[in-house]
């Protein structure tokens, strides 16, 4: 096994351990957890690779640390999906360009599943908010989601979300409002082969995405 491998593999190894210490000290949101030196000695393993493991939590909304105080737990019960992603992020490079298809994936089904629930009326809303307001990416995918009705995959997109705004990279495709208009028309439509060629539009990806 290569250096890096084993390294993946203690990374992995204290994820683990650490959920364990969480159920085994009954932690819940708002807890206070063990500190970074308590940690490495009750897991028998480097600090370097306790702080990484307890940035990649913190990266995905697990955690947050307050300085002068410690480290506190945020939601980490709640979302069985973060303790698979907490294993992978920080693992490789393509770990960002899966995050970001991912998201895209989940966009998608989100237009689908909010024409198959929705009313005229609700892309109507939609609309006529885009055409009135300075449009936000977030936002405006916020209220699909919404629309999508499913909490779940809402949970799910807001991690990817988090993690995507993390990374502070300016090399992302930005839509023109123009983009979001012609999606939320697509919608008002309720032409699913529209919406989706304006999705990929929007984002910037190719026929195959």
């Amino acid at each position: 096994m290569s250096p890096n491998e084993q390294s993946k593999k203690v990374y992995i190894e204290i994820v683990r351990q650490l959920r364990e210490i969480i159920e085994k000290d009954g932690l819940k949101a708002g807890d206070k957890i063990p500190s970074e030196r308590e940690l490495s000695e009750r897991l028998n393993a480097g600090r370097s690779s306790v702080r990484e493991a307890l940035r990649a939590l913190e990266l995905l909304g697990l955690i947050e640390t307050r300085r002068g105080e410690g480290t506190y737990i945020r939601d980490f019960r709640g979302n069985q999906l973060v303790q698979l992603l907490s294993t992978f992020i920080l693992q490789d490079k393509k770990a960002i360009q899966d995050v970001v298809e991912t998201k895209h994936m989940i966009e998608l089904d989100c237009l689908q599943l909010a024409l198959s629930k929705r009313s005229k009326n609700d892309f109507q809303r939609l609309k006529q908010w885009t055409i009135e307001h300075n449009v936000e990416d977030i936002d405006f995918f916020t209220r699909i989601v919404d629309l999508a009705d499913n909490h779940l995959i809402y949970r799910i997109w807001k991690i990817l979300v988090d993690y995507y705004r993390s990374l502070n990279r300016n090399d992302f495709h930005k839509p023109t409002k123009e983009r979001y208009l012609e999606l939320a028309e697509a919608l008002e439509k309720g032409d699913e082969e529209w919406v989706l060629n304006a999705y990929r539009i929007l984002r910037n990806l190719s026929d195959e995405s």
